[in-house]
């Protein structure tokens, strides 16, 4: 065995039983990197797992655990809860142990009860937290060249922050029957491009292993997957569907899938959500990776995200994609096998357009997260924040330690003054919930200090005061904010939109009851101090003879006057952000003694710009307006919260709010103007121009046997089709498309085939797609509208 020092990325994280790789007792980690010199397989033995106590039930653990035979090592340390109780640390050799005892503990009557405090700290992501290890890596120890990686024992670990891997990535997409009968498996990546399928051998251009049987496939599978030893595996909905199905299917037939490095066994625990163990390996879902990403989708079908953001469809455009699935395998196999391959393909694409694997990548660096891990905000929150609590010698409290019962209130949102307007400047508050909390130094530990010693604090909100010298989340925001800014000013658009990311989260996690550093005081303090920004700085600006149209938690909507020119709209959008934050600066100043870290900008210009009215009422609607704004080559409306942007909205409603409102915004308009169009729509309708934009797509909020008593028009259209059409199925999650006819909701497609027999109800659409938009808009203007009197009996 050699010594050497090795730089890597960490793909997976496990933690084994004493004496199962090695002679040391107690837990071996293990942890498989991607590295310069390819893969690398890390052991770290000799491992003991922590929780603590409080120190005054030492004697009760004691009796408790020589009583169950549980062998623990108590430790003295300089640790405390928030309550100011002094705690004692329990090490276990062996996970069994740890995990015994947590719940002997727990499970105790409430008089003998004894308190764990972190046990839902896996020590495998302990031991990287408290190192502050987030991907990268340097490792050495004992050295030996195993049969396609390195292997490292007796390994010690460092932070190695500026490593950035390049990954070998491999598509994967499964096809199966209802019941998870296997039918193919398409692998596309590098170095690979085919598809595994069960079937007697035909000729095809593309490359297709045939297999006798499901066994077979599995067992060509795993052989392929060896030879092309991908770091990273991504698919679509991967982890919950194409895995499980695979899991699923190996258990039945008697196949272990050794799908990791080392012939590491795939494991799969099911929860509250999925957790996939793939030794040596990751597998990255593409739906969670854009929803962390904030990437916002009316369906995230690969269908629909595909022809979103490729422009490309998939090649089963069935409604019933699942039937055709089974035509195909029992009828076409070479059309299922390019469908299966043409599904990883474009997974592919959209991870190379998107960056996602980048957005991964980043978002470990900065969390210590394992890149499979999406959502988590929690997690991220904890990963980052444990570390610096331990350091500052306290524990993380439980889940409703803090013993308050009272909620925190939301984000502030003004009333709005509906109305056309010729120019209105949105000035918006950069980062308002992390400055806030940077600014009033808002943080779990610098409460408990702030109300030990509130002569040296910062008032808050709810009988909250926060220390100014003794917290860590000010400081975590500061050095975000520089990273970010600094990512923007070389052109990092990925590290700057996931630290933006993370950041915005902060505030979310305080305020989530699932994350135990969750106190109303803490998040009552961000958002109240919210309000009362906003409102002071309506104030400033009406002070300074403009009028505040709208504000919702960090904009503010104001109108100037209709005869100024855009260059002079934006030149007063920077004098009122400067004036501003020189005022918030001065009083910040004064009031608390601190200094502000509050920045609000001049962020648009509208020209024009629309606030509607609640629907059926006089008052300003909220969340809800369209303005439009000149871009780079023409001008461009911007609708929020509108039909438009809706996806339970027709394409026939998008298409005559956007016409509408390009006509509105004109230089030389006149209400007059909107009478052509409206009755030039309802005509176009009744004469059937619009067939093709009628269609309605709604998701399955559950699955159909779930709905009993309210059944909404997707789920009526389903049942109808299914009465002679008993083998369609479709399952929760899945977008429904229909349309409104003489008999009811029915099936686009069923309606699509059956042509003659069908008529699109078009009162209906008047009623619910025109009318509507028409109203919304006529409303606020308050002047008389006049349509012939057949558009009328249609409209009014």
């Amino acid at each position: 065995m050699t010594q050497a020092i090795y730089q890597g990325f960490i793909l997976s994280r496990q933690q084994y039983a004493a004496n199962k790789y090695s002679r040391h007792s107690g837990i071996t980690l293990c942890y498989w990197l991607s590295s310069d010199h390819g893969p690398i397989k890390v052991l770290v033995p000799n491992q003991q797992a922590v929780f603590f106590i409080p120190i005054k039930q030492r004697v009760l653990a004691v009796q408790l655990l020589l009583t169950h035979n549980i062998n623990v090592e108590f430790k003295d340390v300089a640790i405390k809860h928030f309550s100011g109780e002094q705690c004692i640390a329990c090490y276990f050799s062996s996970t069994q142990a740890f995990y015994q005892a947590k719940q002997l503990f727990e499970n105790q009557p409430l008089e003998n009860q004894i308190t764990v405090y972190e046990g839902d700290v896996r020590h495998s992501d302990r031991f990287l937290m408290e190192r502050f290890i987030r991907g990268g890596v340097w490792v050495t120890g004992d050295v030996t060249q195993q049969t396609g990686f390195i292997q490292i024992n007796n390994a010690q670990l460092k932070a190695a922050d500026s490593y950035t891997p390049r990954f070998k990535t491999l598509s994967l997409d499964v096809e199966c029957s209802g019941e998870g009968v296997l039918f193919s498996v398409g692998l596309v990546g590098e170095g690979i491009d085919c598809v595994i399928m069960v079937g007697e051998p035909q000729h095809s251009e593309q490359t297709i292993y045939w297999c006798h049987d499901e066994i077979d496939l599995l067992n060509q599978l795993q052989t392929l997957l060896q030879r092309v030893d991908p770091d990273i595996i991504i698919g679509w909905n991967v982890i919950e569907f194409d895995f499980n199905v695979l899991n699923r299917r190996a258990d039945a037939l008697g196949v272990k899938l050794l799908l990791g490095r080392g012939n590491g066994p795939l494991q799969i625990r099911e929860g509250h959500f999925t957790r996939l163990t793939l030794p040596g390996r990751c597998v990255i879902d593409g739906i969670d990776t854009l929803k962390n990403a904030t990437y916002h989708f009316d369906s995230f079908s690969l269908a629909n995200v595909s022809h979103k953001v490729l422009g490309e469809k998939k090649l089963i455009q069935s409604d019933n994609r699942l039937s055709e699935i089974v035509r195909q395998f029992n009828e076409d196999k070479l059309s299922l096998a390019a469908y299966n391959r043409q599904d990883c393909v474009l997974v592919n694409r959209i991870f190379a357009k998107l960056k996602l694997i980048e957005f991964a990548i980043v978002r470990t660096q900065l969390t210590g997260l394992e890149l499979e891990r999406m959502g988590g905000s929690v997690a991220a929150f904890t990963n980052l924040y444990l570390p610096l609590l331990h350091r500052s010698g306290y524990v993380a409290p439980n889940l409703g330690d803090h013993g308050l019962s009272f909620e925190s209130p939301g984000g502030f949102v003004m009333e709005s003054i509906p109305g056309l307007y010729k120019n209105v400047i949105v000035l918006d508050f950069k980062s308002l919930y992390p400055s806030i909390m940077q600014t009033f130094c808002i943080d779990p530990l610098g409460l408990i200090h702030g109300l030990e010693e509130p002569e040296n604090a910062i008032a808050g909100f709810k009988d909250a005061v926060f220390s100014r010298t003794e917290h860590h989340l000010p400081n975590l925001i500061k050095k975000l904010a520089s990273s970010r800014q600094h990512a923007k000013n070389t052109g990092q658009l990925m590290l700057s939109q996931a630290i933006k990311i993370i950041m915005n989260s902060l505030y979310g996690v305080l305020g989530s009851k699932g994350c135990r550093f969750y106190d109303p005081r803490l998040s009552s303090s961000i958002t109240l101090r919210g309000h009362e920004i906003m409102q002071t700085t309506r104030q400033w600006i009406e002070e300074l003879g403009y009028t505040v149209i709208y504000g919702d938690t960090d904009s503010t909507f104001v109108s100037l006057p209709d005869e100024l020119a855009p260059d002079n709209c934006k030149e007063i959008g920077k004098q009122l952000a400067k004036a501003i934050n020189e005022k918030w600066q001065q009083t910040i100043e004064q009031r608390f003694a601190t200094q502000s870290y509050l920045e609000i900008e001049f962020e648009t210009l509208y020209s024009p710009f629309f606030m509607p009215t609640i629907r059926g009422k006089t008052t300003g609607s909220k969340k809800r307006y369209v303005g439009q704004i000149q871009g780079k080559d023409k001008k461009e409306l911007v609708f929020k919260g509108m039909e438009t942007v809706r996806s339970d909205w027709t394409e026939l409603a998008h298409e005559f709010q956007t016409e509408l409102f390009t006509t509105l915004f004109q230089d030389n308009f006149n209400v007059e103007m909107l009478t052509p169009i409206i009755e030039s729509y309802i005509t176009r309708l009744y004469a059937g121009e619009f067939d093709d934009k009628l269609v309605y797509r709604k998701k399955l909020g559950q699955h159909l046997a779930d709905y009993q008593k309210n059944i909404p028009p997707q789920v009526q259209a389903v049942k109808k089709y299914q009465v002679t059409h008993p083998e369609f199925v479709i399952n929760k999650g899945q977008v429904v498309e229909y349309v409104y006819t003489h008999v009811g909701a029915e099936l686009y497609a069923n309606v699509q085939q059956n042509q003659a027999d069908q008529k699109f109800d078009y009162a209906i659409y008047v009623e619910k797609q025109l009318k509507p938009i028409a109203q919304m808009i006529l409303l606020p203007l308050k002047k008389d509208f006049n349509l012939s009197n057949k558009a009328q009996l249609q409209l009014l």
